[in-house]
């Protein structure tokens, strides 16, 4: 049989979905295109997580766009974490050219413009939707994993929690840590050491030290009211197409720590609201995480086990998680072992180390008697990669160099004027603008402390005035004098001596 109709029936075969499936391209066999071999994603394997891998400049945005234009097609919402800020044109239509259509015709998929209904959200103050969560929600393991604490540390975390449960102090933000922080190692020392236990002031230097590194990366910003809700990710439009939500991170590269504790946070919080999907046939949420290094590169080993424990339990109720970065081997292989699809862009080969990682990565990949998988990575062009995926019997599909689809809206950013009448019609802005500082545990600590110190200045004026009394009772030292002169004169003895001298006096 031709080798060619051998792969094309191999590909489509493996390929094949009895349900709805998102179509990334057509497969590539000796540098030709295969127009009747299309490479197709069931939507119900899409929740299996997934990498999106490949050097700079090969293609890896325009293949999340391809994927997010389609997931909304569906009615299936993303988060995508935009930290180059170059994927916020899929909220304009696109622009049909030449070689747009070329690509298209080669891997016999029929091209249409269009733009999807997006959001903007920030962390910081970018104008957009102001994503915040409290203290509390956090609790104390995860909000001891993220300051990287050891269990000693940990355990005073877990005290200051349950002290203010018991006292009612609502922990929103951090200057409400803080304070607690600085209460129990000053004016509540013995209340603490009396219900709880004694407490080491250096652990609580330490920590508070924690919290001044994670305030210094934007913390102040993250931490308080109003918490975003979760549910304002899952949204349709009027036309039924999935909300894109993307997250401006273009000013907090250099903030990897605010970055996991946003994204640690969010996931533990979808695990805990979202029911237990099982086997639907399409995802709830899709979020992808771009320039995923920067989580794992200043991860603690205890922050890796908590992000591979929750991408190993979230799958389960729908959430589909992808990282994006440029080599597979910056993904934790026990976090890169859980990862369904996998779409690999071109790598680049300029040194020794290269070469190696670019063996290792071919390595990751179902062997193929098709390709010479570590030849091909460093010879796939732009728009082009290697991709393999799940089944909907949950078993690999054949490795597939793919041609992949362009993206049907813009291929480039927002203007300011647009993001701004983005953000001008969007409900969610109104929504989340407002800062919001009701009472907390640090202004009820505040009056706490104030109450203690006018107790204290009121008993102190007390000993004062009792000393005073005490002191204008006693008599002066002429008073004290003349008594005892007059006790002198007054005395038998000095009257007795007094009249003996005086008859002496008279007998003369």
């Amino acid at each position: 049989m031709d080798k060619s109709k051998l792969f094309s029936e191999q590909i489509n075969l493996g390929y094949q979905s009895k349900g709805q499936s998102i179509i990334l391209g057509g497969a590539i066999l000796e540098g030709e295109t295969l127009e009747n071999a299309h490479v197709k994603i069931p939507l119900k394997t899409l929740n299996r997580h997934g990498l999106i891998a490949g050097a700079t400049g090969t293609g890896k945005t325009k293949t999340i766009q391809v994927l997010s234009e389609q997931l909304s097609s569906f009615g299936i919402p993303v988060l995508m974490m935009d930290i180059k800020g170059d994927f916020s044109g899929i909220a304009k239509e696109g622009e049909e050219k030449s070689f747009i259509t070329e690509r298209h015709t080669k891997i016999n998929i029929p091209y249409q413009t269009g733009s999807f209904p997006v959001e903007l959200l920030s962390l910081s103050e970018q104008s957009g939707v102001r994503l915040r969560a409290t203290v509390s929600e956090f609790g104390p393991v995860l909000f001891s994993r993220i300051l990287d604490l050891n269990d000693t540390q940990a355990g005073v975390v877990a005290i200051i929690f349950k002290y203010c449960d018991d006292n009612k102090m609502p922990l929103l933000d951090l200057k409400d840590f803080k304070k607690v922080i600085n209460y129990i190692t000053e004016e509540g020392k013995d209340e603490i050491t009396e219900n709880y236990g004694k407490i080491s002031t250096s652990t609580t230097g330490i920590i508070l030290r924690k919290i001044i590194e994670l305030e210094q990366q934007g913390g102040e910003l993250f931490f308080g009211e109003m918490s975003f809700d979760i549910d304002d990710l899952m949204r349709i439009d009027e036309n039924g197409k999935g909300y894109v939500n993307i997250l401006r991170l273009t000013d907090i590269q250099d903030k990897p720590k605010l970055f996991s504790t946003f994204m640690l946070s969010l996931l533990a919080e979808i695990y805990q609201q979202m029911p237990e999907k099982g086997d639907a046939d399409q995802p709830e949420l899709i979020i992808f995480i771009d320039e995923a290094h920067l989580i794992f590169k200043e991860a603690s080993k205890a922050l890796l086990e908590q992000i591979e424990t929750i991408v190993k339990l979230i799958r389960s109720k729908g959430i589909g998680i992808y990282f994006i970065t440029q080599n597979p081997m910056d993904v934790p292989s026990g976090i890169l072992a859980q990862l369904g699809l996998k779409i690999q862009h071109a790598l680049r080969a300029f040194t020794a180390n290269d070469r190696q990682a670019i063996k290792q990565t071919a390595d990751n990949y179902p062997s193929s008697e098709f390709y010479n998988t570590s030849e091909l990575l460093t010879s796939l062009g732009i728009g082009e990669a290697l991709v393999t995926a799940l089944s909907e019997k949950g078993t690999p599909t054949p490795l597939a160099a793919t041609m992949l689809r362009a993206p049907m809206s813009r291929m480039d950013i927002l203007t300011e004027s647009e993001i701004q009448e983005i953000n001008n019609k969007s409900k969610l802005v109104k929504k989340y603008s407002e800062n919001i500082d009701r009472e907390s545990a640090y202004e009820m600590l505040n009056k706490k402390i104030t109450a203690i110190e006018d107790e204290n200045a009121k008993k102190e004026e007390e000993q004062n005035e009792t000393k005073q009394t005490q002191t204008s009772n006693q008599p002066s030292t002429s008073e004290v004098v003349g008594k005892s002169v007059l006790k002198v004169l007054t005395s038998a003895t000095f009257i007795r001596g007094a009249f003996g001298i005086l008859s002496k006096f008279l007998k003369k």
